[in-house]
């Protein structure tokens, strides 16, 4: 990749300056990634003056300023506007190698080589929304032609914002969009059943959203920290006879476990089905 004179950081590029692209670029910032070695671009100018807040970074509405310089380029804007985007890019990265990052659900590299019109180093990304928060947890597909050079700086924009994990097949992306993904609404909907249910049974809402959320937490962190089978973790706080054990027996009554492998399964293949029809149902899967 391409070195500047007084920096060995390379640019590192955003087409998108949304949430989640802001989000990448304050954690690229708190990773030591200065401002100069940084550009976005968006039609939206109040977007433009968000992430310009970032000291030395180029911010543009223009595409292929960005393009020209970039050594990594993050393709951050909506699946239905990355076609355009794709195209309209050829000529700016005509004659230059860098590689591409798209974070857009859906569609493949495949789809995204034949929308550049050649192939390139491309390197398709699956964040989760609690990567805004530091908190995310990203799946990582890369094509044969990124260099290990360009899988660590790939490797450190999403780090930035949480856990990264590198995938060998770019159908496990499909799975990664079911379970990390999407994922976070399914937490949500559980704890959500939660606080209802207790508001139900006569607690007052906010005492009980305030006791699910930390309850949500502190299983998290237990779950992360201690290292131990999640299987093992619930045997410690299930007593026999006791209440937890009561509330298992109502959940594997009702068919958690199917439930949550079936959720799994519809959530998959709608990401397949969406690549097909995003990709104008010509990809080869």
């Amino acid at each position: 990749m391409r070195n500047t004179a007084n920096d060995m950081t390379p640019f590192i590029g955003f087409i998108g300056a949304g949430n989640m692209a802001s989000s990448l670029l304050a954690g690229l910032v708190q990773q030591g990634v200065p401002g100069t070695q940084l550009g976005a671009t968006d039609p939206d100018p109040d977007k433009r003056a968000s992430v310009a807040r970032i000291d030395g970074l180029l911010a543009t509405a223009d595409n292929a300023t960005i393009a020209r310089r970039a050594d990594v380029l993050v393709l951050a804007v909506k699946p239905q506007a990355l076609e355009a985007a794709c195209r309209s890019l050829t000529d700016a990265l005509s004659g230059r190698e860098p590689v591409i990052v798209s974070i857009a659900a859906g569609i493949t590299t495949t789809t995204l080589t034949r929308w550049f019109g050649r192939e390139l180093a491309l390197v398709r990304a699956m964040p989760n929304t609690p990567a805004m928060l530091g908190l995310g947890a990203t799946g990582l597909f890369a094509t044969e032609k990124v260099t290990d050079a360009q899988r660590g700086v790939a490797d450190q924009l999403f780090r930035g914002v949480g856990k990264a994990f590198w995938l060998e097949s770019e159908a496990d992306l499909d799975l990664v969009t079911a379970l990390s993904g999407s994922g976070p609404a399914y937490f949500f909907l559980f704890m959500e059943a939660l606080v209802d249910g207790a508001r139900e049974l006569g607690m007052p809402v906010e005492l009980a959203r305030a006791l699910t959320l930390q309850t949500a937490v502190g299983a998290a962190h237990m779950a992360q920290d201690s290292g131990q089978a999640l299987s093992e973790l619930r045997r410690q706080v299930t007593s026999p006879g006791g209440t937890t054990e009561q509330g298992l027996k109502v959940m594997e009554r009702e068919g958690m476990r199917r439930i949550a492998r079936e959720v799994l399964m519809a959530a998959r293949a709608r990401a397949a089905e969406l690549a097909h029809e995003l990709g104008d149902g010509s990809d080869a899967r």
